[in-house]
């Protein structure tokens, strides 16, 4: 009798575990977060310690995000933000609604979002760039992630699921059009290792990048939170961007 309820037991634990294989399959999701079970990582939740901020200042909001060190136990890779650029409600794309929030003096293609030419008055370097789309001639700028999706990966991102990141990469509050060498010299860098040459926007830079970390429960490396604290020394009013409803 003994044996018999084993090994019903045993049976009715298999169904189980057959039935719970099937839903994760179906469910990505579902998978995402069971993984991170299963490898013993906490689930985003557990970033909620950070607090609302009652101030919406910079260094304020600063304080409120978490110290880490860089995440490293899975690897970065881009497309675990995005395959391509999306949609605003206007049917534009992305990259293309920050042209025309950014540029100056606009002018579209006829009947399209799609931006012809513009003035550029880059916040990174403080130059006046003309841009006029081309093959040769769009690189000239480009949109930058305020904060690098390879710093979010390793910041909180990675265990975030699909939709956060999607978001993180499509957030107006995390683009900006820049100038080109600008953008590409700053690559994957934080606060620590680059600031723009363009003193005075480093204040905003860095108060946008803050907004980011917040809205999205990111944190910040010792090393950045340094960086981003002596550039705010010299701005102790900088206010925050876009976390007015957070």
């Amino acid at each position: 009798m003994a044996r018999r309820y084993r090994a019903h037991r045993i049976g009715a634990a298999l169904v189980i575990a057959l039935a719970f294989a099937a839903f994760l399959l179906l469910n990505p999701k579902a998978y995402e977060k069971a993984s991170l079970l299963w490898l013993g990582e906490k689930l985003p939740e557990y970033r909620l310690e950070q607090t609302k901020a009652d101030s919406l200042l910079a260094k304020d909001v600063l304080e409120n995000l978490a110290v880490k060190e860089k995440y490293t136990d899975t690897k970065y890779y881009r497309k675990a933000f995005y395959d391509n650029w999306g949609s605003t409600a206007n049917g534009c794309n992305t990259r293309e609604a920050i042209l025309g929030r950014d540029l100056k003096d606009v002018a579209y293609k006829p009947n399209s979002c799609k931006v012809q030419t513009g003035t550029l008055n880059d916040p990174y370097t403080g130059k006046t760039i003309e841009f006029v789309r081309g093959q040769d001639t769009s690189s000239v700028v480009q949109i930058d992630h305020v904060v690098a999706l390879s710093n979010a990966w390793a910041s909180g991102a990675a265990l975030l699921d699909k939709d956060a990141r999607y978001d993180i990469s499509q957030d107006p509050l995390n683009l900006l059009a820049v100038d080109g060498p600008a953008n590409q010299e700053k690559s994957d860098q934080a606060a620590d290792t680059w600031l723009p040459s363009n003193e005075a926007f480093r204040c905003q830079y860095v108060a946008r990048q803050i907004s980011v970390k917040y809205k999205y429960k990111l944190w910040v490396t010792p090393a950045e939170k340094l960086a981003m604290q002596k550039v705010l020394a010299d701005c102790p009013d900088e206010p925050t961007r876009g976390l007015e409803n957070q």
